[in-house]
This record gives C-alpha cells, sequence and structure tokens, in this order.
C-alpha cells in the first residue's frame, strides 16, 4: 500500500510538472519581429469576439498582444499572415514582472469585449476612398456603415465607436466648387444631399449636417469614441461652433453668407479648436486656417512627425493611441493635412506633431463620458491622394506605422477602465 502510495504521488507530481509545463500563451509581438501588424489587431478583435479576454502589453515590444493558447488562435494567425509564439506560463510571468517594475514605462490593460464599429460615411461610390474602411477591412474587422438616416434616428447608441469618413459637415460640399461642380458624382451629390434634407424638414444641406454634428455631440458626450480623419476633424468642430450662424456662401445654399458669422462663431461648443478664421472663398479649397495644407513649408522628405512617449501605467489612455514599433511617422497630406497647433485649445491632448512646422497631426481629448481623437491627413501610404486615385492596397503596407495609429483607436474602447494610480 505504502509503495502504491509513493508511486501515485510520484506520478501524481510528474502529471503536474508536465501539465505546467504545456501550460502556455500566444504572443503576438507588434514589434520590427511582426510580419503583419495590421492584421494583427484583427486576430485580436478576432479573439475578443471569441468571448477570450487578452492583454496589450503596452510599450512591451511595440504593443503586443497576450492571448489564451488554443488551436483555433494559433490556426488563425497562420491562415492570416500574423507572426506569433508560444510561451510558457513561466515566460508569461516573467514578462509580465518585467512590465510592472516601477522602472519600466509599460503596463499591461485587459481587453475584454470586441466595440461595435460603426463608420459614417454615404452610400453611394465616391472618387475616393478612406483609410479606416481600408484598414478595417484589411484587418477583418467587422463594421456597420452608417449615414445621415441612422444618425438621425437615432441609432447611434447602438454602438461604441464611430468612425467620421472623409466629410464635409459644414454643407459646402467638401469645398470641391470651383474644380469639381461639373463633374457627374459632385451633381450627384448635391442632389443626393438636397434631397435628405428636404426629407427631414431642412431646407439646407447645411442645416442637416448641423442636427447631424449635435447628435454626433450627444453620442461622445453619453460615452461614444469618435475618430475623425482628414476634412471631417475641423469641419466638424466649424460647424459646431457655427450652430446660430450661416457660414455657406450662396453657390452652396443659395443665400448669402451671414456678414457676421466669423464674430458669431461659439468655439466654445468646439472640441478642439479656438479662434480660427473661417475661409468663405467658395473658389479656396479650405475651410479655416485650421488646417496648414496651404500655408506649410515642409519638403516631401522631411515630411514626419513625431509621436509622444507617454507614461503606461500613468496615462495609459494617450499610451494605447500611440503604440508603435515606430516613433517618428511619414507625413500625408489631405484636405486636411494638420492643425495649426496656435489654434488648439489648451485641454486637448496631443499624442504627435512636427514641432519645427508647428504642426499637430494627432490629437486627443475627452467630452462628457466619452472621448474624441483627430488624426490629420488622408491616407497614411500615399502622400498626396487625389480624387479618382485608386485606394491603398494594404497587401504592400502590412507593416504601416501610420495605419496602426488607425487600429489603436479601434481597440481602445475594448480596454478594461483602470483607476489612476495615486
Amino acid at each position: 500500500m505504502k509503495r502504491f502510495l509513493k508511486s501515485y504521488l510520484i506520478l501524481t507530481f510528474f502529471l503536474l510538472a508536465y501539465i505546467q509545463a504545456f501550460s502556455a500563451s500566444v504572443l503576438i509581438p507588434m514589434d520590427d519581429s511582426q510580419k503583419n501588424h495590421l492584421k494583427s489587431y484583427g486576430i485580436a478583435y478576432w479573439t475578443l469576439q471569441n468571448n477570450h479576454e487578452i492583454h496589450w502589453l503596452l510599450n512591451y515590444r511595440g504593443g503586443s498582444f497576450l492571448l489564451p493558447l488554443s488551436k483555433s488562435i494559433e490556426d488563425e494567425c497562420k491562415i492570416r499572415g500574423v507572426s506569433y509564439a508560444v510561451i510558457s506560463d513561466a515566460n508569461v510571468s516573467k514578462i509580465m514582472n518585467e512590465i510592472s517594475s516601477p522602472e519600466a514605462n509599460m503596463d499591461a490593460v485587459k481587453l475584454e469585449k470586441p466595440p461595435k464599429i460603426a463608420v459614417y460615411t454615404p452610400k453611394g461610390k465616391k472618387p475616393w476612398d478612406d483609410a479606416v474602411t481600408l484598414a478595417l477591412t484589411y484587418a477583418e474587422i467587422t463594421y456597420d456603415i452608417i449615414y445621415d438616416d441612422e444618425v438621425l434616428n437615432d441609432m447611434l447608441s447602438d454602438y461604441d465607436w464611430l468612425h467620421l469618413h472623409h466629410e464635409d459637415f459644414t454643407g459646402q460640399y467638401g469645398k470641391f466648387y470651383a474644380s469639381y461642380r461639373n463633374m457627374q458624382w459632385y451633381k450627384d451629390e448635391v442632389k443626393d444631399n438636397l434631397a435628405r434634407a428636404q426629407k427631414y424638414g431642412f431646407s439646407k444641406v447645411s442645416d442637416l449636417k448641423k442636427a447631424v454634428s449635435q447628435n454626433i455631440r450627444k453620442f461622445v458626450e453619453n460615452g461614444g469614441f469618435l475618430f475623425a480623419m482628414c476634412s471631417a476633424t475641423d469641419t466638424f468642430d466649424i460647424t459646431l461652433a457655427a450652430d446660430k450662424t450661416d457660414i455657406c456662401n450662396h453657390v452652396f445654399d443659395g443665400d448669402p453668407i451671414d456678414e457676421h458669422a466669423q464674430e458669431k462663431l461659439d468655439y466654445n461648443k468646439a472640441f478642439a479648436f479656438t479662434d480660427f478664421k473661417l475661409e468663405t472663398n467658395p473658389y479656396v479649397y479650405e475651410f479655416s486656417d485650421i488646417d496648414v495644407t496651404l500655408t506649410r513649408k515642409v519638403n516631401r522628405d522631411e515630411d514626419y512627425f513625431m509621436l509622444f512617449d507617454f507614461s503606461a501605467k500613468w496615462d495609459p489612455v494617450p499610451t494605447m493611441l500611440c503604440q508603435n514599433h515606430k516613433n517618428m511617422i511619414k507625413g500625408f497630406m489631405g484636405q486636411t493635412t494638420a492643425f495649426k497647433k496656435d489654434l488648439i485649445k489648451p485641454g486637448v491632448l496631443i499624442m504627435g506633431e512636427n514641432k519645427s512646422a508647428g504642426e499637430a497631426r494627432y490629437i486627443h481629448g475627452k467630452f462628457g463620458k466619452g472621448t474624441w481623437t483627430f488624426y490629420g491627413g488622408h491616407d497614411p501610404e500615399d502622400y498626396q491622394h487625389l480624387v479618382g486615385d485608386p485606394p491603398t492596397d494594404l497587401n504592400l503596407k502590412k507593416n504601416s506605422a501610420g495605419y496602426r495609429l488607425i487600429l489603436n483607436n479601434v481597440l481602445f474602447p475594448a480596454a478594461k477602465k483602470k483607476k489612476r494610480k495615486t
């Protein structure tokens, strides 16, 4: 009996040791060793969709992901061409100890639930594409397309995260009048927007867009996450500030601009910008002096912006939004390329800038219970994307540092809120 008991205990010991040795996790590195950074975000999102919690290891090897070990996750990584490693619990503990060290600017944030994503974009095809929809599609992250109907019918509450597509919220049709007013796509856009405005009882498209902007503002105030790029950034803020005045030339809405429009702007209503001056000339391809596109003196070869280095343990939000394998990002133009730093409100967090040029590229702030992030430029991998140009093939840009900033924002709402350390 004693011999049996001794053998049993020895067998149990080795069995436990065997189980422990083979208990493991999947590490998706996000440094330069990663073969496909963009699809790695899709793996993280897919894992959350399948009811697994994961950890985002902030500032550890470029913002790596730690996932539970399962054959299905490994298979998905292989199918999508994502680099990964199976690591033992002992190695996980070692990594976590390294991250938790007070001297290390790292942290581990738990991601719990996949955010429900909406992209605000016209249903019809336009002669330009959108970097966010390209990124989401390539990463295989599911999203819904919504537009004015859904926003005005109070459907934003169904979503956690909202992206504003290349859009003009001022009702001036993108200020494309000078160059494209005789093009069929421009005429169709005017016709469609007028019909939609009349459907909701508005005589002008600018009034329709004001109502849409107010509902988006409420979405953020109630806890939503807003992400905007290119002209959807400044035109949204301009429209909030111009809520009580007409800033549109007669070629856009059939009646004159309010001659006191500039003085009637209420900057307190805007999220990010203050003291800006409107560009009211319909022949100038610009909305205000917020954007630097027409005034910047930056050579293409020198066009970069730097990401700020935040404290992962004290400021996890901007740290998450800036996760990358590069801290110097190639610049790229857009209808709104970057923001004049002098016109950014004092409480706004600048996360990426070209300091020598006085430009902010990547900014973030809170409003009510929610947050917003504005990212200047149109396509991070197409320096000067023109109307009618083909979309970027992300199979050729799978390690794009500029596109990673977009996908950081997509995962951000999944993070478990941590109490600020005191």
